[in-house]
């Protein structure tokens, strides 16, 4: 009898909770757009929709969902986060100024969800709870993905594809719904949460410089950077200990080139991110870019150049992008033209050119609690505890003051870690990739896109993926060039 009373009263939980997380459509309101170019869109708009039953925050737990006219059921969803620094962020309006009014324009539907993060706290008890630390942000988006699946008989638009939109923190959450779709270890907490009973995984991951990769984020830095520091003797040892760190991640990580298809390994590795600029500062030159000696450009000399076409037969748009363009049909293939071709490249130079517009981060960049006196980073805050205290996580920064990361924080860094499920049979990867990295971006090393862009790529990806020239950390630019991708991988 009280196992029939348990059958009988999880199905009636599980029947309100539908019942909760049910579209309704008679909430529908009309709204309008003016787009840079003068062109206005109209479009429907549901807002303030709670994507979970057990809400913790109603501040951040809700979605906007917009629709254009002309769409219909089978129109891809442009899923936009605005997370930034792994701070909380509301769902917000549509924006003329990047991918969502973009998106609206081009006839695609359009959710803002909102996100807790590591500044978002609730009274509870006569305390404050923060409530968006680690894994909450990636949670919420999940459940804002798993509504959209849930009712997607019931709202406009294909949530069979949805295609994320983030930056810097925000191009991590992108990169992490991509990488994690439908992962067991996140069905405990979304299950706690009263997220609706649907699946989690999207049809493509746009990444816009993701700040990710966090457990090796200080030691990448450092690799990258080390030899262009002029620092005091402490920070200098410890930059250089924390670069020596990373020859055992490149190792581990098991990539092959994306040019040869050659193993990449400690030894090869310059080069190989050395080829990813030198492909970016060749791109630049074909536009026109006037580019100077004194970056770091070894020599010119006159041979037959890349140009002309993809796979597909269609031209490549001139942009500012420039690395390898990696799509269904792999590299993009190439006719020649006479150009002054770019042969080499000092990276030390480089790397002192995007110094020079703007100072390096300290040491270490990203788990600096405590660290040479360094305070709490935005990755401290959000690995923290729900009393507000920060937190180490970095397995080897920690190694250098003594602290012992316990076993919780460790699995949560895990799971803010796509790299971690690339190559794991549980997730449901996404299958389109179109991942950006400014070439003058200094917030975190090139090797943190360079590396997910080739291990997902490695495993049959279709990857887009480019470090603009000149280009300094920012997101949702080259607008032609997205919604030029998002329609080739729509269609």
């Amino acid at each position: 009898m009280k196992r029939l009373f348990l059958i009988l009263f999880a199905a009636s939980t599980l029947g309100m909770m539908e019942n909760t997380l049910r579209f309704d459509q008679s909430k529908e309101t009309t709204q309008s757009l003016t787009m840079p170019s003068g062109e206005t869109v109209t479009y429907k708009a549901w807002e303030g929709i709670y994507f979970v039953t057990n809400i913790e925050d109603s501040v951040y737990q809700t979605l906007n969902f917009y629709f254009p006219d002309g769409a219909d059921q089978n129109t891809p969803i442009l899923l936009r986060t605005y997370v930034g620094g792994y701070m909380a962020s509301t769902a917000k309006s549509p924006s003329a100024d990047d991918a969502t009014g973009r998106a609206l324009l081009e006839g695609y539907a359009v959710c803002i969800p909102g996100s807790r993060g590591s500044n978002s706290t609730v009274k509870r008890g006569g305390g404050t709870i923060y409530t968006g630390r680690a894994p909450a942000a990636l949670l919420d988006l999940k459940a804002a993905v798993r509504y959209l699946k849930f009712n997607d008989q019931l709202m406009p638009g294909d949530a069979n594809r949805i295609i994320s939109d983030g930056t810097s923190a925000g191009g991590a959450m992108s990169a992490l719904l991509g990488a994690t779709g439908n992962h067991p270890l996140y069905q405990p907490y979304l299950q706690a949460m009263g997220a609706a009973p649907a699946t989690d995984d999207i049809f493509a991951a746009v990444c816009y410089c993701p700040i990710t990769d966090l457990d090796y984020a200080d030691a990448a830095y450092e690799w990258l950077y080390f030899n262009v520091r002029s620092e005091d003797d402490s920070h200098d040892t410890l930059s250089k200990l924390l670069a020596s760190t990373y020859l055992s991640r490149i190792n581990a990580l098991n990539m092959r080139s994306i040019f040869t298809g050659e193993p990449v390994n400690p030894t090869n590795y310059r080069d190989y991110v050395k080829q990813f600029l030198i492909n970016s500062l060749q791109h630049a030159q074909d536009e026109g870019t006037d580019l100077p000696d004194s970056i770091g450009i070894v020599r010119f000399e006159q041979r037959s150049m890349p140009f002309a076409a993809m796979t597909d037969g269609n031209r490549p748009p001139v942009d500012g992008r420039a690395a390898p363009m990696m799509g269904r049909g792999g590299l993009m293939q190439f006719a020649p033209r006479k150009s002054e071709f770019i042969i080499d490249l000092n990276l030390d130079t480089y790397l002192r050119y995007v110094a020079s517009t703007q100072p390096l981060k300290q040491v270490p960049a990203f788990d600096a609690l405590n660290i040479l006196g360094g305070e709490a980073s935005a990755e401290n805050n959000v690995f923290g505890d729900d009393k507000g205290n920060p937190a180490n996580f970095s397995l080897t920064v920690t190694h250098v003051n003594g602290t012992v990361i316990d076993q919780a924080t460790q699995k949560r860094v895990r799971l803010y870690n796509p790299m971690c499920f690339i190559d794991d049979m549980q997730s449901s990867v996404a299958p389109n990739w179109y991942i950006r990295h400014g070439a003058r971006d200094r917030d975190t090393a090139f090797t943190v896109s360079i590396n997910l862009a080739t291990k997902l790529s490695n495993s049959g990806r279709n990857v887009d993926f480019a470090l603009p020239y000149n280009r300094p950390h920012s997101g949702d630019y080259n607008l032609n060039d997205l919604f030029r991708w998002i329609k080739s991988i729509a269609e």
